[in-house]
């Protein structure tokens, strides 16, 4: 660590003597917004040959109403999402390009925000995180270099709210059904003395969720500060989020239930003494994250700036659960005899907790000149988790003690990457880019998983990670691109769970766009060939926490075509649609069934749709007055990767009404917003994701293996609404 402070140091005296060696040059260059420099190590502008999609602050608050920031995103092009308490609010996911959370790389003002050992995303940590959010850009496919694991089919990254120039404040609230509810407050002091700003939000949101008992309680506060300076901003930031949600993640595998009760929910249910069905009240998932971020950007001229970022993220919390007849020895317990009977087996209430602390420092150096803008970066991080069980309750409790731990495990991570990339103006039409990141990864595990298995893993990996494009400029509104990139990517903390011997990904993206825009037109067309090596796909099956289990596909590839466009038909009425086709393909499967090892063929890969399309109806009958009509299409798609009709989720399609109205006042207010959704207007009853088992079945007939098949469905809410109202002052 003191070596790459002591690098830093001297990288930033470095660029400071270059800097004012430039002073002098003829200044032709535009001068980027500091706030803006944040995210520029890992955004890409609009011409470059990367597939890309911008949402603005303005954008994400007209649906902004308490759903997580997956669900915000769900209109644009190639994505799916989908939520356990089937209402958008609590655990919430999203797949792009049929590829999930724990492929999509997301930053927060550059930092890394997937969880170093599950490489997921877990956006129920940041309850109302959107109102804090200035701008975000999703880029698809490998995209661009990035900070924290590599992106494998999809990256996000959000720049937080910028400084503010002059004071403001304004309190929302939203409800509607299953008792949903957000209230939040917010200010920003504006620049005092022309330097310093103080800005806030603390928010709270609760729901009873669409799923039987799967509610939500989700606390968080964001503040900044931060100074400017002329060429000189730095910020520091704190932000934090605590959930409380009742375990949802079971699913539905009785067809009937799904049928005619479909909000039904096992988690939690056991049976009493008497032969009565009961639910554990406390069957919780109760966690807190707290974020520390210190940014400073220095711009010396108008060629040269600087990102120097600091982060601490501490993380713990548990989930409950209720067991019925859990054996002794599952939990380091000795069997006891009771009245002459032996007791080896009890009910039991447990904790499995996870306690993590992660350091990142980030560095950045920008020159933009003419026809050259190039990055230099670099990122480390450190990362420290540990896993451990308690038991807070037991019918018969052995010889266990209180704070007693029946499993307890460490994972250590250590992530460093340095890059460079630059794009070229060759001449007024052709522009190249270039990108070339080392990254070297060394994961290690000690003790024993939450199923009492030792788990050692003591893992090193280079990767080397190219990139390249050119884009040519038709004329001023059309330009085509074509990109090359290469990622590679570790397995999770449960892929080693699962297989101790899985093998990391990589990923050969190559992708060719045209972009078209003008005054009233703009249209995004972009073919990608996605050739994949030893890929780590769903399997459709989940672990008994929920997670997904994946494994290495071997060869396999997606090949599809994404449009999307924006259309105004007058100065009232816009149409936005867009959609995606592609085939996704495993090149061959192999499947055990009844005891003999077929060969599949090609098939399938799992929970990636052939077909995704999305459009938005927009009237705009007055400047602060706007109605969206929204729907969304997503194809059959299959939970596992065997082509098997039991794994098959079945093609929906939703529509969304969508209004806002926003009133200027002289009086207290600025102004006052209003805000409606009403999601599925047609009560559409759908399932939006699932899990797909097997397991051998060999006792029923003696000498016989027949392979059983099951799956789990995660019905999705049919009709509801929420209404909001912001007081801006």
């Amino acid at each position: 660590m003191k070596n790459i402070f002591l690098f830093l140091t001297l990288l930033v005296l470095s660029v400071r003597a270059t800097a004012q060696q430039n002073q002098t040059q003829q200044d032709t260059t535009k001068i980027e917004n500091l706030d803006e420099v944040l995210v520029k190590a890992v955004r890409v502008n609009a011409t470059s040959p990367i597939t890309h999609s911008n949402l603005t602050k303005k954008q994400l608050s007209k649906r902004n109403l308490g759903q997580d920031i997956p669900v915000l995103l769900n209109y644009l092009p190639s994505v799916v999402t989908t939520t356990d308490a089937g209402a958008g609010v609590g655990y919430t996911g999203i797949r792009i390009r049929g590829i999930n959370a724990q492929s999509t790389n997301i930053t927060l003002n550059g930092i890394p925000y997937n969880d170093a050992e599950s490489l997921g995303t877990f956006w129920v940590n940041l309850g109302d995180f959107a109102s804090s959010v200035e701008s975000l850009q999703l880029q698809r496919g490998v995209g661009t270099s990035t900070n924290g694991s590599g992106a494998f089919g999809a990256s996000i990254n959000v720049l937080t709210d910028a400084v503010s120039e002059e004071a403001k404040a304004e309190i929302s609230n939203t409800f509607g059904s299953y008792n949903t509810r957000k209230h939040s407050i917010k200010f920003s002091t504006g620049k005092l003395n022309n330097n310093i700003e103080i800005a806030g939000r603390l928010s709270k949101i609760k729901s009873d969720g669409y799923i039987d008992r799967a509610s939500s309680d989700l606390k968080s506060y964001f503040l900044q500060g931060a100074y400017v300076d002329g060429n000189t901003l730095i910020k520091a930031i704190t932000f934090s989020g605590h959930e409380i949600t009742y375990q949802s993640w079971n699913g539905l595998e009785d067809l009937d239930l799904l049928a005619n009760h479909r909000t039904y929910n096992t988690a939690g249910e056991y049976t009493d003494e008497n032969g009565v069905t009961r639910f554990h009240e406390n069957e919780e998932d109760n966690y807190q994250q707290d974020h520390y971020q210190l940014h400073w950007n220095e711009r010396y001229n108008n060629y040269w700036s600087t990102n120097l970022a600091l982060n601490y993220t501490k993380g713990r919390g548990y989930f409950e659960q209720y067991k019925e007849d859990e054996p002794f020895d599952e939990y380091d317990l000795t069997p006891i005899n009771i009245g002459g009977e032996t007791i080896d087996e009890t009910d039991l209430i447990r904790r499995r907790w996870l306690d993590n602390n992660f350091y990142v420092v980030n560095a950045g150096v920008n020159y933009k000149k003419n026809v050259l803008d190039m990055n230099f970066g670099l990122s480390y991080s450190s990362y420290i988790g540990d896993h451990f069980g308690e038991i807070i309750w037991a019918r018969f409790a052995s010889d266990s003690e209180i704070g007693n731990y029946y499993y307890n495990g460490q994972g250590k991570k250590k992530d460093f990457s340095l890059f460079t990339k630059a794009t070229y103006r060759l001449n007024d039409k052709v522009s190249l880019y270039g990108d070339l990141q080392m990254r070297f990864v060394n994961y290690k595990t000690t003790g024993l998983t939450s199923d009492r298995i030792n788990l050692l893993v003591d893992e090193q990996y280079n990767f080397f990670n190219p990139k390249a494009g050119i884009t040519y400029e038709l004329d001023s509104n059309n330009n085509l691109y074509f990109s090359y990139a290469r990622a590679n990517r570790e397995p999770s903390r449960s892929d080693f769970e699962s297989n101790p011997n899985i093998k990391p990904e990589q990923l050969n993206d190559f992708e060719l766009g045209w972009r078209h825009r003008n005054r009233g037109f703009r249209i995004n067309a972009n073919a990608y060939y996605m050739l994949y090596n030893e890929q780590l796909v769903l399997t459709g099956a989940i672990d008994n926490t929920g997670t997904p289990i994946r494994t290495n596909s071997g060869d396999s590839y997606r090949l599809g075509l994404e449009v999307d466009a924006a259309i105004r038909i007058s100065e009232q009425f816009a149409v936005q649609p867009n959609f995606t086709i592609s085939s996704n393909k495993n090149k061959e499967s192999f499947f055990q069934r009844d005891g003999v090892l077929e060969n599949l063929g090609k098939t399938n890969i799992s929970f990636s749709p052939e077909l995704v399309a999305a459009n938005a109806l927009v009237y705009s009958p007055a400047t602060h007055f706007q109605m969206s009509f929204l729907s969304k299409y997503v194809g059959e798609q299959f939970m596992g990767n065997n082509d098997s009709e039991a794994s098959k989720l079945d093609s929906y399609f939703v529509n969304d009404f969508n209004i806002t109205y926003e009133i200027k006042t002289k009086s207290v207010f600025k102004s006052i917003a209003f805000s409606g959704l009403v999601n599925n207007i047609f009560g559409e009853k759908y399932v939006s994701n699932g899990y797909y088992y097997t397991y051998d079945d060999t006792w029923s007939a003696p000498g016989v293996t027949t392979t059983i098949e099951g799956a789990g469905y995660y019905p999705q809410a049919t009709t509801n609404f929420l209404l909001g109202a912001t007081l801006k002052f």
